[in-house]
């Protein structure tokens, strides 16, 4: 019994937290239109009656909601082309200009635009090197992930170059530790980043050697 339970919870597990995800983000874009798509469908008796097991209401909500979805993508994409323009790219980079000099607005606005820079235009051979580090003393070893190089104020401090290694955490590789490690302390391992992570999630139960774990 305990085995067909740890199967079948293997397997729910990740479809729950899919479904919650993807329920969360539609309900997320879609809450702020819903009110007004839906008032149109009602007024106009686009939908008139229920479907199999869903009623008139639901049909509507639902319906608005693939409406909105349907219409957010299709802006995404105009948007994208009109940002292509040079005078969008101009109005772009004055408004840019102008939230940077306003007190409190630019602190937010600065780190917010920093952040989505680094996660969608990175330079592509961040985080492909892994490397076993010590962590938290010597003696002891973790999995890092290879960022690029430490700042330079840095290194002109022990006057010997550094390495930025992101450290991830178990079972939640979103946090780490950001660590600094001569070049000479990292060890380079011949592993994929894909490898390493799934390492790191199983808390050492999925290594490269045994990439599947059969239930028990």
């Amino acid at each position: 019994m305990k085995k067909y339970f740890i199967t079948g919870l293997v397997i729910l597990l990740p479809l729950a937290v899919t479904i919650a995800l993807v329920v969360f983000v539609v309900n997320f874009l879609t809450k702020p239109f819903i009110g007004i798509v839906s008032e149109y469908l009602h007024n106009f008796h686009v939908i008139n009656k229920g479907f199999l097991l869903l009623s008139r209401e639901q049909l509507v909500l639902y319906g608005s909601q693939f409406l909105i979805l349907i219409c957010l993508f299709v802006f995404t994409i105009f948007l994208g082309l009109i940002a292509r323009w040079f005078f969008f790219k101009l109005l772009l980079s004055t408004s840019d200009k102008i939230l940077h000099k306003i007190p409190l607005i630019n602190k937010v606005y600065k780190t917010t635009q920093e952040i989505i820079k680094t996660i969608f235009v990175t330079d592509k051979s961040a985080f492909k090197q892994v490397v076993m580090v010590p962590f938290p003393k010597e003696g002891s070893y973790v999995i890092g992930l290879v960022s690029r190089d430490a700042p330079a104020i840095c290194n002109e401090k022990i006057n010997e170059p550094m390495v930025s290694v992101l450290v991830p955490t178990t079972p939640n590789p979103t946090t780490g530790f950001l660590m600094m490690y001569k070049k000479s302390d990292l060890i380079h391992l011949d592993l994929k980043p894909e490898q390493a992570i799934k390492y790191i999630v199983s808390c050492g139960v999925i290594t490269p050697e045994n990439p599947r774990v059969d239930a028990v």
